[in-house]
């Protein structure tokens, strides 16, 4: 339950109270981003602390508060079905405001942003609960919040190809690990957004984001023994293929490669769905 005084803060405006220090407001806030209540993570911490940096209440304080929610990705990490997963998911997105307000007023150094993206990606291919919705807790959707973070990283100014190849890479070794359930909740979607906000730099070549594509089209052809569901192999990798195929044909301000990579991505989905493929 949220209590008065945050539900009144709400009313407010998500104004900055005055009856008491930012830091301790932070710090609470913070720790409610772990919560197991929707109604204090997902309705209060949340919105209250990404309004408070899109509004640059912390512009003169962002690098440390970016180190400071980056903390919480290593909360319980390694655990799988624990209430340990909102903490880290949600900081995840959190940390991608911090950068969204860089990418906007260049508040913090290039070796902030870069250290807050190594620990971006390494808790994104670390995280092994992969929960969407969770009954009576709402959203974990760890996957989902970090392609978030990671797309919003693509766009900092303070990343070059060498790093957009990386996180490219990232994204597919999230929709291609091993163990992760079938990804329901609009992960793939999700996955592909980051995908496109990465090639909308338009500094990768087809010659590197070509054989990208072929490796995750690989996965989605790799059908296990006949003792193992196959779908549990391909399906997330054929969901995010059809997911970034879509977007790529239909969303606006398109990359660069855009017409070579749909000619890729439709030769994938033929390989991966044999009756579409062309019949001699």
């Amino acid at each position: 339950m949220v209590g008065s005084y945050w539900r009144q803060v709400i009313d407010s405006g998500l104004g900055v109270p005055t009856d008491r220090p930012l830091g301790d407001l932070t710090a609470e806030l913070t720790q409610m981003l772990g919560s197991s209540d929707p109604a204090e993570r997902d309705h209060t911490a949340y919105p209250m602390l990404a309004t408070w940096i899109d509004r640059g209440v912390y512009d003169d304080l962002l690098a440390g508060l970016g180190d400071g929610i980056a903390t919480g990705l290593t909360v319980g990490l390694g655990e799988v079905g624990t209430d340990s997963v909102f903490r880290r998911s949600f900081s995840a997105l959190l940390l991608g405001e911090c950068v969204a307000r860089d990418n906007r007023r260049a508040l913090v150094r290039s070796t902030k942003v870069l250290d807050w993206g190594d620990r971006l990606v390494s808790w994104y291919l670390r995280e092994r609960d992969d929960r969407g919705f969770v009954e009576d807790k709402g959203w974990a959707h760890a996957v989902a919040h970090g392609a978030d973070a990671i797309g919003t990283l693509a766009e900092s100014p303070h990343l070059a190809a060498p790093e957009l190849t990386v996180l490219l890479d990232v994204l597919a070794d999230r929709v291609l690990a091993d163990g992760t359930r079938l990804l329901v909740a609009g992960e793939p979607d999700r996955i592909a957004e980051a995908t496109l906000r990465v090639l909308r730099r338009n500094v990768l070549p087809l010659s590197v984001v070509e054989p990208w594509v072929r490796r995750i089209a690989a996965r989605a052809t790799a059908y296990p023994s006949e003792r193992q569901d196959p779908y549990l192999v391909t399906g997330n990798p054929e969901a995010f293929l059809r997911a970034l195929h879509l977007q790529l044909a239909l969303a606006p301000d398109p990359p660069q490669v855009r017409s070579d990579l749909l000619l890729v991505l439709v030769d994938a989905l033929r390989q991966t769905n044999p009756g579409l493929r062309t019949r001699s």
